[in-house]
């Protein structure tokens, strides 16, 4: 995202300094594959930090100081060969970062034959120990639970793709950490009335992601729209008819309604620097604020598609699941159960509101509506299916035990009818069947409403939930 900050991470080998003298040449080779790992690290976006081969407690106090110094975020700790497990508590104490753990060798396996035929029985136990990655990780993770320090584990080859996809991963999950703890998170309005599954303590948002909450006022944003040019207007209006397939039976004066809320919005989101927003208001009463809300769909769904989520109903759960699944390039839209079709063993999701028209199959329709979702509202909606192929449900789901927890479901989006009633509107087909993920979903506890990406990322979710420290249950 443009304009934040760059997510630090920081690089270290382990070793162990009596090696050096007697095997010449294994410092410099281990510190060549320290030097690959923090190389291949690096991305826009990404500022590595290569702490070096850190062999001794004294220099893991120095590794952890220099880690507070340097901001880092994410520590990927590459044991290289043996190392004493109290060369890597100091750093990892002082370093207050999830920590990763690479367990990589330089290749697949020891060349049995070659070694066997080295003349020097030391240069043998030199060309092993380069092999050595496995053999100090249990007495790490020992001392690192003992100590009440989570870490992650990658276990592989040096230069394996499978082994790459791996800590890829790791570091994604860490991109969205981050952005998570730096998020602005507006709240505008209240909860819908009766709605308790949605309702939340904002403070352990906070708490568990790091995400700071702005609340903002209903009437500033109508103040804003008050202050549109009707030269904006006429721009915005254009801008519908290149985004949306805006649809014959839209008024006109319907569309400028709408353009003069989507040009405030945009104000209003600059205004506060929001990365997300939450909303629901029922502008009863309030003809400027009725009419503010009642047109806020399409400038909504054109800020989910700008990477700024707005989550409808106040659902401030489901929000923060649609910034992580945009994090990860997958979209995210606001969804929840319709209707199940048994005939084709599919589920039918959808909701009124925005869209996140980035992920559409096709070009997004705009729909004029007398009642929004049986609820109070008239005005301008969104019509899309998310584009055919795999997908991924995310839901941040309230949990006893770690706060919140990510529910997350994998599936695919299929072609078929949907319902033409101007909202967002998908066919899900799942691995389980229809039946078997409603249950699974369900028994899980969830709100019911949930975000929907494009792709199968639950593996990466699973990471972002490990590196959070919350729950994490995948139904499928």
């Amino acid at each position: 995202m443009e304009g934040k900050r760059a997510l630090r991470v920081g690089v270290c080998g382990i070793g162990l300094d009596a090696y050096w003298p007697q095997f010449a040449g294994l410092e410099e080779r281990l510190k060549g594959y320290v030097a690959q790992v923090a190389s291949r690290l690096e991305r826009p976006g990404v500022e590595v930090v290569n702490l070096g081969l850190i062999d001794t407690p004294q220099r893991s106090r120095e590794a952890g100081h220099e880690c507070r110094r340097e901001d880092i975020d994410v520590l990927f700790l590459y044991v290289t060969t043996y190392a004493l497990s109290n060369t890597v508590l100091p750093l990892v104490q002082r370093a207050g970062v999830p920590v990763i753990v690479l367990n990589l060798q330089p290749e697949a396996a020891i060349d049995y034959a070659a070694l066997n035929r080295l003349e020097d029985r030391t240069a043998m136990t030199g060309e092993w120990l380069a092999f050595c990655s496995a053999c100090p990780v249990p007495e790490i993770a020992n001392v690192m639970a003992r100590a009440g320090i989570a870490f992650h584990q990658v276990t592989g080859v040096l230069d394996e793709e499978a082994t790459w996809r791996e800590i890829e991963g790791w570091l994604a999950a860490a991109q969205v950490r981050s952005a998570l703890s730096s998020c602005r998170l507006g709240l505008m309005g209240h909860y819908y009335s009766g709605m308790l599954d949605i309702m939340t303590d904002v403070t352990l948002i906070s708490i568990a992601f790091g995400s700071h909450a702005e609340i903002v006022e209903v009437d500033e944003l109508t103040g804003l729209a008050a202050e549109v040019s009707e030269a904006d207007v006429d721009r915005r209006v254009e801008e519908f008819f290149a985004s949306f397939d805006v649809q014959p039976d839209c008024p006109a004066d319907e569309l400028r309604r709408a353009a003069r809320t989507s040009v405030a919005l945009d104000a209003f989101v600059a205004r506060y620097g929001l990365d997300a927003l939450a909303y629901y208001y029922k502008g009863s009463g309030v003809a400027t604020n009725e009419d503010t809300m009642s047109s806020i769909i399409l400038g909504t769904s054109l800020l989910t598609a700008r990477h700024i989520p707005v989550a409808g109903e106040f659902e401030v759960k489901n929000a923060i699941a649609m910034k992580t699944l945009d994090c990860l390039g997958a979209g995210g839209s606001f969804t929840e159960y319709y209707a199940i079709d048994f005939n084709d063993d599919l589920v039918l999701m959808g909701h009124d509101g925005p869209g996140h028209i980035a992920i559409a199959e096709g070009k997004t329709k705009v729909r004029p509506l007398r009642v929004y979702h049986g609820k109070v509202g008239r005005g301008l909606s969104v019509e899309m299916s998310v584009k055919y192929g795999p997908v991924t449900l995310l839901s941040v789901v309230e949990n006893a035990k770690t706060r919140f927890k990510l529910l997350v479901a994998q599936g695919e989006c299929v072609a078929g009818p949907i319902l033409e009633i101007g909202n967002t509107n998908s066919r899900f087909r799942f691995p389980v069947g229809a039946r078997g993920f409603v249950n699974a979903w369900n028994a899980q506890g969830p709100a019911h409403h949930c975000a929907v990406g494009v792709g199968h990322v639950a593996a990466t979710l699973g990471k972002i939930a490990a590196l959070l420290g919350i729950g994490f249950e995948r139904v499928c």
